[in-house]
């Protein structure tokens, strides 16, 4: 069969790649886009790293897999957890590719790790592969056993940049970093494809979003897309291969940060209990204030080893508590609503009152949040109205799908409801990017919008895969001969599996 290599790169949207390609500045992306096939997608909501590469590879929005954010929440147990990749219940395309007797690579990709086995080679990466505040990991994170040696050996591979990059101020040895990281991506996938002969590949590159948040169209963004077209070029000369771009959401500059706790305290919906951080914040004593002095005395590789990670947690974020400390500073028996960031809300059911009757009146006065730039979402809905699936009532209550330009923040404790962008230059937004050429597409430059959930069903079809009937997505009418694939039950997977 004709060989797929597929390049997730997060974050990216034509809003920010336009007017670079107009310029001249991605001559190999141009030439893409000219004979290929092409389109804007729109991601899942929230869009943000954790669902939407899991939407991509399964074909499901997150009622289909019962990860809906970074987090879990649940009120009723009083209970917020940190997910990673065994808390998505679903099987994925490369396993269908796999049952059909087709080898495949999965490398950088958020949402794997911990790596599972697959007729190929796994190699984890993104914000879960990580242990502690500082992100550190040095194994455990790809399969089969050797593979991480390998890529060291011969890449100095590693999951994340060192130093880590945490200002828009750092312009130097931070985004040098990140650019090795981005180039020892792209030679770690295509080594493996070439010498591994994989039938599939796909390969994230994950900080490459880092760099749209902490600069959007700054030099620093500019460098690592030149980078990366160079790559793209080197890519489109592969024989008998599919070239497939995407990625997992967009992005735009940041005009507002909301900090939705912030908000529902204000409104009645949350009530506070007192923390630490209450005392400490004052004092001007803030993770980010205590990460740039570590940098500059070069002690951050020997606090985070010497200092546990329960005291590093004790030290707050300027926007408060996150994850699954905000329940430390939410007195949840007086407490109608909890978020988590850039969507979803959930009602404390427990409480003895009409649910219902809450979620309305929520919804309407979410929809009164307005700006100087006008209303802060372009839509607020129910979540059974969203998602569908076994997992919907998993689900938060509502989502809201917030205004390109904002920052939903879901800090817990900084007092502050409504301002303009803090660290973040460039918010996450629904509108992606899908970019596909080789043997299996037709040439047909531009075409209509897409979704996410399309993109997994195409790719099985290209391949003459048989496509699971749990997929949302629709096949693409952008496939050489409009082939009719099959249809298959789903893959179920073990928990040791998934």
């Amino acid at each position: 069969m004709t060989r797929t290599f597929v390049v997730g790169l997060d974050g990216a949207s034509w809003r920010l790649l336009d007017p670079w390609i107009d310029a001249g500045e991605l001559p190999n992306l141009a030439a893409l886009r000219e004979t290929g096939t092409w389109a804007e997608h729109r991601s899942c909501l929230p869009p943000v790293t954790f669902p939407n590469w899991k939407c991509y590879s399964s074909g499901k929005d997150p009622g289909g897999f019962g990860v809906y954010w970074f987090e879990r929440v649940d009120l009723e147990a009083g209970r917020i957890e940190v997910v990673n990749g065994d808390d998505f219940r679903t099987a994925e395309l490369w396993d269908y590719l796999n049952d059909e007797g087709h080898s495949t690579g999965v490398v950088n990709m958020p949402t794997m790790y911990p790596p599972r086995e697959l007729d190929g080679v796994v190699v984890a990466g993104g914000p879960d592969a990580a242990e502690g505040e500082y992100r550190s990991i040095s194994s455990g994170y790809a399969t089969p056993e050797g593979v991480a040696e390998e890529l060291e050996d011969l890449f100095d591979y590693r999951v994340h940049p060192d130093p880590l990059l945490s200002s828009n101020e750092e312009r130097g040895a931070e985004v040098d970093a990140i650019l090795d990281l981005l180039d020892s991506r792209f030679e770690a996938a295509l080594h493996l494809f070439e010498e591994r002969d994989l039938d599939f590949v796909h390969v994230t590159l994950f900080y490459l979003n880092v760099l749209h948040h902490f600069f959007w169209d700054d030099e620093p963004s500019l460098r690592a897309w030149r980078l990366v077209d160079e790559w793209l070029g080197r890519l489109d000369d592969l024989d008998d291969t599919d070239l497939v771009l995407m990625s997992d959401h967009g992005s735009a500059r940041t005009t507002t940060e909301f900090y939705v706790n912030e908000w529902l305290a204000e409104k009645g919906y949350q009530a506070r209990e007192r923390t630490v951080e209450d005392a400490l914040r004052p004092l001007g004593l803030d993770r980010e204030n205590v990460l740039r002095v570590a940098k500059r005395a070069g002690v951050v590789d020997l606090l985070a080893k010497a200092v546990p990670e329960r005291v590093q947690q004790l030290v707050p974020q300027r926007a408060g508590l996150k994850r699954g400390r905000k329940l430390e500073a939410i007195d949840l028996d007086r407490t109608r609503a909890v978020a988590s960031a850039q969507g979803p809300i959930y009602i404390n059911s427990s409480l003895n009152e009409d649910v219902e009757y809450i979620r309305e009146r929520l919804m309407a006065d979410l929809r009164n949040v307005e700006d100087e730039h006008g209303p802060v979402f372009t839509g607020v809905y129910r979540g059974e109205d969203v998602y569908s699936g076994p997992y919907v009532d998993e689900g938060p209550d509502v989502v809201v799908d917030q205004r390109p330009g904002v920052h939903v923040n879901d800090g817990v404790g900084g007092g502050t409801v409504m301002g303009g962008p803090d660290r973040w230059a460039a918010e996450n937004t629904p509108h992606g990017i899908f970019l596909a050429k080789g043997p299996s597409f037709e040439r047909r430059g531009e075409i209509d919008r897409i979704s996410i959930l399309d993109i997994a069903p195409t790719l099985l079809a290209a391949t003459g895969t048989a496509i699971p009937t749990d997929m949302r997505g629709d096949v693409l009418p952008v496939l050489e001969g409009e082939p009719e694939p099959e249809r298959r039950e789903p893959i179920t997977l073990d928990a040791a599996d998934n």
